[in-house]
């Protein structure tokens, strides 16, 4: 019997190769990386990995959180012809220096309003303004911040940057920051911004990979990552390091011993003292790079 058995599936597996079909490979265990690009309507790469129950586990609800502050919400019109939203904290005196600011993948919560005036106070004299990507959508369970990323289109998210670029004038000088979602755009948001792109902060966000894109950075990066993170693994930013080398551009990497959303307060991972050391080196990176 056992001798049968061996033929049988020596010839199974030779009938596969001369029709050319794979054998079913056993499901990988590692999270995909986190935060990919969003979907141009011809694919359904991000759909999939937003629906993806491990993907959305890496992602605790936030805590509840209320924000009372200053700033104001504003519109803003986009080039695709439409208009997008934002939360503005306008300087006392008059300045070209601007820092656009990031949403988590939950969108444009309380949260990040706070963190916005916490960079508003500390930077002086520079415009802060919080980017609404999702067009005033905010979730507070994974599964509805699943259901926005699935719903966001890449040309959409490009075209509302483009719009806040364009809103802060033509003198305006640009340097931006977000964490996990706002990340990935901080990066993108810096590539966008040309010659105006002053510094890029970006906190555990997908990396840009693509050598050639990379090119097109008119400003250096600051990174900041934890090593116990399971989807934007150390490994995948030792390749952006890589990546970023061969494009001749500076970036400097802190890796922290933390998770995922480390630096968020209202995220039960979150790490105080990383979040507090990950917070002054971004605040004096930035005061560097917006200075008068």
């Amino acid at each position: 019997m056992k001798i049968v058995f061996i033929t049988g599936l020596s010839f199974f597996m030779s009938l596969l190769s001369l029709l050319n079909i794979k054998p079913a490979q056993p499901q990988e265990t590692a999270i995909p990386l986190c935060h990919a690009p969003a979907t141009d309507g011809e694919g359904n790469d991000m759909s999939a990995m937003a629906a993806d129950p491990a993907f959305q586990r890496l992602h605790e609800a936030p805590l509840p959180f209320t924000y009372v502050g200053a700033g104001e919400m504003i519109k803003f019109s986009t080039p695709d012809g439409q208009s997008a939203n934002g939360f503005l904290l306008k300087s006392k005196k008059n300045s070209n220096k601007w820092l656009l600011v990031y949403q988590e993948w939950w969108g444009l919560n309380d949260n990040i309003k706070q963190q916005a005036e916490t960079f508003y106070n500390d930077l002086k004299d520079v415009n802060v303004l919080a980017v609404d990507m999702y067009d005033g959508k905010v979730a507070t369970e994974p599964s509805e911040a699943g259901k926005l990323m699935q719903g966001a289109n890449k040309d959409r998210l490009a075209s509302i940057m483009k719009g806040a670029i364009e809103y802060a004038g033509p003198k305006a000088e640009f340097a931006s920051v977000g964490w996990c979602f706002g990340g990935m755009l901080s990066l993108q948001s810096a590539m966008l911004e040309g010659k105006k792109a002053k510094g890029c902060v970006m906190y555990y966000g997908r990396p840009e990979q693509d050598v050639e894109k990379l090119k097109t950075l008119d400003t250096d990066v600051l990174g900041i990552f934890g090593s116990q993170d399971k989807g934007i693994t150390p490994e995948s930013v030792k390749m952006f390091e890589e990546n970023m080398a061969k494009a001749g551009e500076k970036v400097t990497v802190k890796m922290y011993d933390a998770g995922h959303g480390f630096a968020n307060p209202s995220n039960p991972v979150y790490n105080k003292e990383a979040a507090a050391d990950a917070y002054k080196l971004a605040l004096n990176y930035l005061k560097d790079k917006l200075k008068a």
